[in-house]
């Protein structure tokens, strides 16, 4: 029962799913991160369903790929693109760690936060347009594997403050058993995405590997450690960049 309270509290927390009211405490929050990915399996589904009644309807490339752009955004409710925003304005402040660190907490949007998310969103959505459409469901996949991602770095990353989002969750998690579930998930979905055609596969892992440890190096000597606002920006760089390897190898092997 434990558990379903900590899927309802993930859907409630990171999506914009409606959820009846969970009590915030510690046990509730046990399994939170465990449960994070099932949040993407929901983004995933939506796309590939959203991408087959597009095909079926015979719509354009580009009204199906703002689908699918824009449906990860819709379903998370904005959470992770608010992180994204705030790390993009800390980064451009070019500031000492401490000075972005209070960067990311000041709740007024920026300049450069502004051009960051526009840009991003033109960029996804032009990916979107131009992937092949037997290689979505690789695509689909992709939101389990950030997720999962995101979840094993917010409870092995050092942290930089002792407050917060992260702070919580990784406070009120099972570290072991959220680690393993994390772990199977992504074996699961990686194993999912080499099924569909391993050469796209193998280089979205490769390519999701790099980013997950050049985060990590931002994480580390930018901000002097892990926060909510890196782990949303670490998942949008996870998609982004995964969803560009998926079109640029599918266009070269298929």
């Amino acid at each position: 029962m434990s558990f379903l309270r900590s899927v309802g509290m993930v859907f409630s927390c990171f999506s914009a799913v409606p959820m009846p009211h969970i009590e915030w405490d510690e046990k509730n929050m046990r399994h939170m991160l465990a449960a994070f990915p099932l949040v993407g399996v929901l983004i995933g589904a939506l796309v590939w369903l959203w991408t087959l009644g597009a095909n079926a309807l015979g719509v354009s490339p580009i009204l199906r790929g703002a689908g699918i752009a824009l449906l990860p955004l819709a379903v998370s409710g904005g959470i992770h693109m608010d992180g994204f925003a705030d790390v993009v304005d800390a980064q451009a402040s070019h500031a000492s760690p401490q000075r972005k660190r209070e960067i990311l907490k000041d709740p007024h949007v920026g300049a450069f936060a502004v051009m960051g998310v526009a840009s991003y969103l033109l960029l996804l959505f032009a990916l979107a347009c131009e992937a092949d459409v037997s290689l979505v469901p690789t695509v689909a996949a992709v939101p389990v594997v950030s997720r999962c991602l995101c979840g094993i770095a917010t409870l092995t990353w050092p942290a930089s403050g002792g407050s917060g989002m992260l702070s919580a969750l990784r406070g009120a998690s099972n570290v072991r058993v959220s680690r393993v579930a994390l772990v199977v998930q992504l074996v699961l979905a990686a194993g999912f995405i080499v099924f569909i055609n391993a050469v796209v596969g193998a280089t979205v892992l490769a390519c999701v590997l790099l980013v997950f440890l050049w985060v990590r190096r931002v994480s580390d000597v930018q901000f002097g450690g892990m926060s909510g606002d890196i782990s949303g920006f670490l998942l949008q760089m996870l998609e982004v960049v995964a969803i560009a390897a998926i079109v640029v190898v599918g266009k070269l092997v298929l």
